[in-house]
């Protein structure tokens, strides 16, 4: 078990309990009122400040002290996922059906709560810490919505930082690495637009499903054979509509595909929103019907600026010791939408251990749980950044 010390044991218990009460209630993105509220209430008894309504549901709380005149802001997701939760002998289980924390956002919010609870005690640093609570991380926007409603405006920021729990890490244990940490995350849809007819008379229509055939056939060719082999991505088909099982002899007119796309580059990025296009439009045209592309940008890559993780690292080693931080660990081709906050200023993106992947429950995954052994780490994690970075003259 991750030592306690440092900390008030009966503080680390008190968020033990809050995290699996959190658990017990998930809310999706945007939905968070319930965790919103709590996050508030706590703020503000700890004498934080606290600003709400940006994003819906999310929440900025804003400790300033002394005359320093560096501003950085950390933050923490706060929504679950739509699926159940399957474990069965969790006694603080999901109470809501469909809805689970199966990615440690529980984990998250009240690591972060208890870190501005400390910071706001020990009064110990000079300067500006804003502790993002953001909504809707899982796909729904959150971090946009928080931009788009002014959250560099109001919160003008030197440099932000994220943290995320990573199974098969010692939960006193990190890895903080500067470059890509997770990749882009876009989705797309192409749809075929042929003549059905009779499935006996394939002749009388133009077939936009070997048309849709031919396009998923060569998809994969795109990654294999078009972007540099040094350059990670990931294409894939995911969804397919077309047709009818209750007229097995009917050829449709139109082939729906979707999927995503990841890439750790802007411009890798960029080329496979082009050659996922015009693979689909030669697709179509082989075939004499036509293709309708559309491809949505729902985040960057997170690449961790230099500079901001290097001062990460040396509050991870200061608060975990230097053996227990490593500054090597893959990517991930997951997605984060902190990448939107980093885009704007530095960032740095730092894995916490979460302990063993019990049973091989990883992220999104139904029996997944955020390891309580984790919480004391995270919290002296992000104190010691906030001092370090924040130093009292």
């Amino acid at each position: 078990m991750t030592s306690t010390a440092g900390h008030d044991k009966g503080e680390i218990e008190m968020l033990t309990a809050l995290r699996r009460d959190i658990h017990a209630h998930p809310e999706l993105g945007f939905e968070e009122l319930r965790t919103s509220g709590i996050v508030q209430k706590m703020l503000a008894e700890a004498g934080i400040s606290v600003q709400t309504g940006l994003g819906k549901t999310g929440v900025v709380g804003t400790l300033k002290l002394g005359d320093g005149s560096r501003r950085i802001a950390l933050r923490a997701d706060m929504d679950a996922l739509a699926m159940p939760e399957m474990a069965q002998d969790r006694a603080y289980k999901s109470t809501v059906s469909g809805k689970m924390h199966a990615c440690g956002h529980d984990g998250h919010t009240v690591m972060l709560l208890g870190a501005a609870r400390e910071l706001a005690r020990r009064k110990s640093f000079s300067g500006t810490v804003h502790f993002i609570f953001q909504p809707a991380e899982e796909g729904r926007g959150g971090a946009k919505a928080m931009i788009e409603d002014g959250f560099f405006k109001q919160f003008p920021v030197d440099a932000v930082y994220g943290l995320h729990n990573m199974p098969g890490i010692a939960t006193d244990s990190m890895a903080v690495v500067a470059g890509p940490q997770l990749a882009s995350s876009d989705r797309w849809t192409v749809t075929f637009k042929g003549i059905g007819t009779h499935g006996a008379k394939p002749h009388l229509g133009r077939d936009a499903m070997t048309a849709a055939g031919q396009f998923l056939t060569a998809l994969h060719t795109i990654v294999a054979r078009r972007v540099d082999p040094l350059q990670p991505a990931v294409v894939s088909a995911c969804a397919m509509e077309a047709g009818s099982f209750e007229a097995l002899n009917v050829i449709p007119d139109l082939v729906k595909i979707g999927g995503t796309s990841r890439a750790y580059s802007a411009a890798v990025r960029d080329q496979l929103e082009k050659e996922i296009g015009a693979l689909a439009e030669g697709s179509a045209k082989l075939y004499g019907i036509e293709a309708e592309y559309r491809y949505f940008r729902q985040m960057p890559p997170v690449v961790n600026d230099r500079d901001t993780t290097r001062r990460a690292l040396a509050a991870a080693q200061a608060a975990l010791g230097i053996d227990k931080v490593m500054t090597e660990f893959p990517p991930s081709t997951a997605g984060d939408d902190f990448a939107m906050f980093s885009q704007e200023v530095p960032g740095a993106y730092v894995w916490l251990g979460n302990g063993p992947a019990v049973d091989g429950a990883l992220h999104h995954n139904s029996h997944y749980d955020f390891n309580d052994d984790a919480l004391a780490s995270g919290v002296k994690f992000w104190t010691t950044l906030v001092e370090q970075e924040l130093a009292a003259a």
